[in-house]
């Protein structure tokens, strides 16, 4: 089955199709359909944002099109950055600007208050106007600096529950086997009749 991903971000879609590698879910770019227009993330809430994508490539392709809108939830910042996450630090901010507003405003902190957890809101959405979506959820805390080198955004300090080491200090295989996009995308293939 082929589904279009309503997205441009290359690393997020390298991490979707590693995912569902082995599924029978043939994951289609925008590269693919480079008519379709680029959609603004203005919603308040990520499955608002995913909805608005995802609706608008199904449109525009005349295909299934799943979109996803995460990001980082921090209790002691009441969900700061939130749906916010990728420009905490401004409009035109990058992964680093966004880590370190995020470590000035947990500085201080105490550790039993340093609570996160990533979240992942899928849509799929159908030419025929048929619509779902499909929340994943990875919980963890926040640490007190960047370390590791591997995934994205704030990967570097964000420790799974019950791991020692950030996101960004493990392997792709090992972060996606417990990522909030893997709970997200995992429910979404089973609504599609696929396990993996």
């Amino acid at each position: 089955m082929e589904i279009v991903l309503a997205s441009r971000n290359k690393k997020k879609a390298a991490e979707i199709e590693r995912i569902l590698a082995g599924s029978p879910i043939t994951v289609l770019t925008l590269d693919d359909f480079p008519n379709c227009p680029d959609v603004e993330e203005d919603a308040d809430t990520f499955d608002g944002n995913a909805l608005k994508k995802a609706r608008a490539i199904a449109a525009c392709t005349g295909r299934a099109a799943f979109s996803d809108d995460s990001g980082l939830e921090v209790e002691a910042l009441s969900g700061a950055p939130g749906v916010y996450s990728a420009r905490y630090a401004g409009p035109n901010a990058n992964d680093a600007d966004n880590l370190q507003k995020l470590l000035a405003a947990m500085q201080d902190i105490p550790e039993e208050r340093r609570a996160a957890r990533f979240v992942c809101a899928i849509a799929f959405v159908q030419p025929n106007g048929d619509e779902h979506v499909f929340w994943g959820y990875a919980e963890g805390a926040i640490g007190r600096e960047p370390k590791g080198v591997s995934g994205f955004g704030y990967d570097p300090v964000f420790y799974p529950s019950g791991h020692a080491r950030t996101f960004a200090e493990m392997t792709a295989t090992e972060k996606d086997a417990m990522s909030h996009r893997r709970k997200a995308l995992e429910k979404l293939a089973e609504f599609l009749g696929f396990l993996f």
